[in-house]
């Protein structure tokens, strides 16, 4: 099987390391990956400038792991399918990210911008990213736990362009308590920013990193994470209500 890797944390974040060993058990892996980390980059891509790439190498500087891309997770994908890959992929993986993608963090998270990509060119696509406390990280166990999920989802022969968004919770709470399918949370977090008045008498603002989903609902991805599950969402990327096209068609609209 031809894996192809992703990620927006960067080529270098020990989140895509991590999981890239574990997918060598399941395939040949070949990454492409943003130069320098790109989280929240959304589905943004690079149109007025050059996109500069680089093959980068294992540590004994022989062992080819793939290419350095200096542009989005987006970018990286589009250049992977259309310009750097001999062959095409049989799925895209984009991750570990640091951090869950949970709810309507998949509308402004890279990680689950890549595996859209993916999905637009017919490919089986899946994100994957690690919830954390900012204190421990336990990349490879997230990564271990991350290939089983992924060995029972491709055990599935998903149609193609197929996409999931996979949540794993923070392993330093506890024994995992199993796996849940469930639809993504699509209440609003709570937000706020820090104010601050730099020497010149100029006001900035920095976003603060703690934020929490204040309706966060029941059978939904956001609620199971916290409870201690992975979370398997299917997504898809028609943003066509469909369920009130008939109604707008029946308006009338018109130019006069």
């Amino acid at each position: 099987m031809r894996i192809l890797l992703t990620n927006d944390d960067g080529i270098y974040a020990p989140g895509l390391r991590a999981l890239r060993n574990e997918l060598k058990h399941l395939g040949d892996v070949t990454v492409v990956a943003p130069a320098t980390e790109q989280s929240a980059a959304g589905h943004s891509v690079t149109l007025l400038n050059p996109l500069l790439v680089s093959e980068v190498f294992e540590d004994d500087g022989t062992t080819f792991i793939g290419w350095a891309v200096e542009g989005r997770p987006a970018d990286c994908v589009k250049l992977a399918l259309l310009e750097l890959l001999p062959d095409p992929p049989d799925v895209i993986i984009s991750g570990m990210n640091a951090g869950s993608n949970a709810g309507i963090n998949v509308l402004y998270s890279g990680t689950v911008a890549a595996a859209v990509e993916g999905a637009f060119f017919r490919r089986t696509a899946i994100a994957v990213s690690l919830e954390y406390d900012k204190k421990i990280e336990d990349f490879a166990g997230g990564a271990r736990l991350a290939r089983r999920v992924i060995e029972q989802i491709l055990a599935r022969n998903p149609a193609a362009g197929s996409l999931f968004n996979v949540n794993l919770p923070v392993l330093e709470r506890g024994p995992v308590r199993g796996i849940k399918v469930l639809p993504q949370n699509v209440s609003p977090y709570q937000e706020k920013f820090d104010r601050r008045v730099n020497p010149r008498g100029r006001t900035y603002f920095w976003a603060d990193p703690e934020f929490r989903c204040a309706d966060p609902h029941p059978d939904t991805d956001v609620t199971a994470l916290a409870e201690g599950y992975v979370t398997v969402t299917p997504l898809k990327f028609d943003l066509t209500d469909h369920a009130r096209l008939a109604e707008l068609q029946g308006w009338g609209l018109e130019l006069t």
